[in-house]
C-alpha cells in the first residue's frame, strides 16, 4: 500500500494570506503547504481519501489524481470537510455516491453543510454522498483494513486511523492511555505538530510530539498539520531526531 500526502499545512496553510513571515516567503517547495489530507492506494489500486479540505480540487490537479472510492473523515472542522462538493466530477465518473466513512457527529455536520446532496429531488449536477458511521474496525473494498483511533482535539472526540502498522492521525491535543496501546511500536505514525514551543488549546506542537514518540516508540514519525511557526522545513528536519520527519506536500511512503 502507498500513502500519498496531499497536504501537510494548518488550517490556514502555507504561505499564510498576507503574511510576512519569513518562511511564508520561503523559496523552498517543501515549505510550500496545503491543508492538511493524504491519499491511500490499496494493493488493488483503489483509492482513500483522508480528509477533504479547501484545497482538495488543486491537490488532485497538482498530484495527477483521477479517482477516489471512498472518504475517511477525521472531523468536521472546515480544513478537513469543506471540498467534498468537489468530489462532483469523480462521482459523476464512477455514476454513483461517494461513500464517507466518519464518527455520528461528523455526519450530521455533514448533512447540514450539504443538504444538498442528500434530498430525494437533486438539482442536476449536484453530489451524492452515502455516509457510514464509524464505530469499530471496519474493512474497504474486501482488502483494506481500517482500525479507528479516538483521539481528543481540545473539546471534542475526532478520528484516527490505523492501517496495517501506519497510523494517521491529525488535530490532537491529548490520546487516553487505552487509544494509545494501538499505536505502540508502529512502522510509521504520521501525527500533527503545530508548532515548536508555544502551547496550544487543540493541537500538539514539538516537545509533546517528541514525548509521545518516546513512549510509543514507533520506527518512523512523519509530522504534519504544520504551521508556519514551527520553522523552515530544512533546518526543523535538521534539529529532530533521526527518526522523525517534517512530512511534505506530495511525499509518498510505503507501508
Amino acid at each position: 500500500m502507498l500513502l500519498k500526502f496531499l497536504g501537510t499545512g494548518t488550517s490556514q496553510g502555507i504561505p499564510v494570506i498576507g503574511s510576512h513571515h519569513p518562511v511564508c516567503l520561503s523559496n523552498n517547495q517543501k515549505d510550500k503547504r496545503l491543508r492538511t489530507s493524504a491519499l491511500i492506494t490499496s494493493d488493488s489500486g483503489k483509492k482513500i481519501l483522508i480528509d477533504c479540505g479547501p484545497d482538495f480540487r488543486q491537490q488532485m490537479l497538482t498530484n495527477s489524481e483521477e479517482q477516489i472510492d471512498a472518504v475517511l473523515i477525521t472531523h468536521e472542522h472546515n480544513d478537513h470537510i469543506i471540498g467534498l462538493d468537489d468530489l462532483r466530477p469523480l462521482i459523476f465518473k464512477n455514476k454513483g455516491s461517494m461513500p464517507i466513512y466518519c464518527n455520528s457527529r461528523v455526519a450530521v455536520e455533514i448533512k447540514d453543510r450539504f443538504p444538498y446532496a442528500f434530498i430525494e429531488h437533486k438539482y442536476p449536477g449536484a453530489p451524492s454522498f452515502d455516509l457510514f458511521e464509524v464505530e469499530k474496525n471496519f474493512t474497504l473494498f474486501d482488502e483494506v483494513n481500517i482500525q479507528p483511533i479516538d483521539i481528543i482535539h481540545s473539546e471534542i472526540n475526532i478520528l484516527g486511523f490505523k492501517f496495517k502498522n501506519l497510523a494517521y492521525i491529525t488535530d490532537a491535543s491529548k490520546i487516553d492511555d487505552k487509544e494509545k496501546e494501538k499505536l505502540k511500536n508502529l512502522d510509521f505514525f504520521i501525527i500533527n505538530c503545530l508548532r515548536k514551543t508555544e502551547p496550544h488549546h487543540s493541537h500538539f506542537i514539538l516537545p509533546q510530539v517528541l514525548d509521545l514518540v518516546e513512549e510509543l516508540k514507533p520506527k518512523k514519525t512523519y509530522l504534519i498539520h504544520i504551521s508556519h511557526h514551527l520553522g523552515f522545513h530544512e533546518e526543523v528536519e535538521n534539529e529532530l531526531p533521526e527518526n522523525v520527519h517534517l512530512a511534505y506536500d506530495g511525499l509518498e511512503i510505503e507501508f
